[in-house]
């Protein structure tokens, strides 16, 4: 009997997942625990083991084809086995329910380029008074598909068939004939091109109409294809799209507020080279993360959820540490923060950093986050602000040590001072809390030798 292979849920967001690559072919003999194939999640490219034995009898989902979660990619079973006729499943957008939908046919020629048959919805709905009333959305449909010929010849001379009005009967449809009309209509034939920038043009998909010439007499050059080209919409990654809806949410959700202060790393600096020196490589985001996890256990509500209704106070302390990839942003986290040492800190993170940056890490590495801490120091930023992570309720941004004048003891001194500025949810944290925790962490890393190792002070 044949095995059905699921796409598994590799993230907590996720709702659909692409396979960038298959690792195996159909006809392989596959064994428990054997790399099927690659799926790219929101935060990286993970590898997917096979759970079950048997001959790879059929690849239901292709490379670079969106599904939903727990899709069946494929089909596994005895060779020569009758193969279900499973197809991908598409994913699915949701509609607005109507209960009438009418439609007037276009006139049989088109007036105008791009024109298009009329669709007018009829929509009955109530009110907050539970009035029934109709609720009436013009809009247009797209024409019917171009005929073979008329795309091919579109596509053969750089044109976009959107723009070509169609003459096919009461369709509208697009024929040759009409892009060719278009082509002696439009000033199609006033354009000039070279022929590296045409062929650069048709490999990229450009439309000769749209392409800016800066030549001479306004001919189109491979330069000014180049740049065509390069402005062309790009899909985003898995992974951008992700973190973009994440971060919406979050600052269409949650009520940042933002207070800032200076913090003096002159000891930290001083420290952190002792600590070098004997052996024990630190780095200065390390003192933060230990400060910032050290102080959450007085402030409770800075290391709590809120989802509008309830808040929820988490008893471990978890710190996200922000790693910046090539395409995007990861969060890995450091569970228990609060209990390690700062070699230990260090450890984990240069560890986590590195698989984030092999695109290895696993989602269970990124589970659990209660508090973020996103630094930018080393990019020489020296104050910025940051997004809270949806699920928790504070960040914190750690800028970069600048030497600076300061008045200290009576007397002008030059001092490394960092800022670090916290976002929290207005919804429960107070802005006098959120200074309070800021200042704690600002003491904490003034005096870091109470951070080698944790002392009683620390412990309350």
């Amino acid at each position: 009997m044949s095995t059905l292979v699921p796409i598994p849920r590799l993230g907590q967001s996720e709702e659909t997942v692409k396979i960038e690559k298959w690792r195996v072919k159909e006809g392989d003999a596959i064994k428990k625990g054997d790399i099927l194939f690659e799926v790219e999640t929101d935060k990286a490219v993970l590898e997917v083991e096979s759970q079950f034995e048997g001959t790879l009898l059929k690849i239901v989902v292709p490379e670079g084809i969106e599904v939903p979660v727990m899709s069946t990619a494929a089909v596994l079973g005895q060779p020569g086995e009758k193969i279900p006729d499973i197809k991908p499943e598409k994913v699915q957008t949701a509609k607005k329910e109507l209960s009438s939908v009418k439609i007037a046919n276009a006139p049989a020629k088109a007036s105008a380029a791009g024109a298009s048959r009329r669709i007018k919805f009829e929509h009955k709905t109530e009110d907050i008074a539970g009035h029934t009333f109709k609720e009436t959305i013009s809009g247009q449909f797209r024409k019917p598909n171009p005929s073979p010929r008329a795309r091919s010849f579109a596509k053969n001379y750089l044109i976009d068939i959107e723009k070509v009005s169609g003459t096919g009967g009461a369709s509208g449809r697009v024929a040759e004939s009409d892009v060719k009309r278009y082509i002696e209509e439009s000033g199609y034939l006033n354009r000039k091109i070279t022929d590296s920038a045409f062929n650069l043009a048709r490999k990229e998909g450009l439309f000769l109409p749209d392409i800016e010439g800066t030549g001479e007499r306004g001919m189109v050059t491979l330069s000014d294809a180049k740049n065509a080209a390069a402005e062309k919409p790009k899909e985003l990654s898995t992974m951008r799209k992700i973190i973009a809806k994440r971060l919406s949410d979050s600052k269409k959700n949650i009520p940042h507020f933002y207070l800032t202060v200076s913090v003096d790393m002159t000891d930290v600096k001083g420290l952190r080279k002792t600590m070098k020196d004997d052996g024990s490589a630190v780095s200065i985001n390390d003192f933060v993360i230990k400060a910032a996890a050290l102080s959450l256990r007085a402030f409770p509500m800075m290391n709590a959820e809120c989802d509008g209704l309830k808040a929820v106070r988490r008893p471990r302390i978890n710190i996200g540490v922000a790693v910046s990839l090539e395409n995007g942003l990861v969060v890995p986290v450091v569970k228990n923060a609060d209990k390690k040492a700062l070699d230990e800190i260090h450890a984990e993170v240069e560890e986590l950093a590195e698989a984030a940056r092999a695109g290895k890490l696993s989602p269970e590495k990124m589970k659990g986050g209660t508090f973020t801490i996103s630094n930018m120091g080393m990019l020489g930023v020296e104050n910025f602000a940051a997004i809270i992570n949806p699920g928790e309720s504070a960040i914190l941004a750690v800028s970069a040590s600048v030497p600076t004048p300061v008045a200290r003891n009576g007397k002008i001194e030059i001092r490394e001072m960092m800022k670090i500025t916290v976002s929290a949810d207005h919804r429960i944290v107070d802005g006098s809390d959120a200074a309070k925790f800021a200042n704690a962490v600002k003491s904490r890393l003034e005096k870091p030798s109470q951070l080698i190792p944790e002392s009683a002070a620390d412990s309350t």
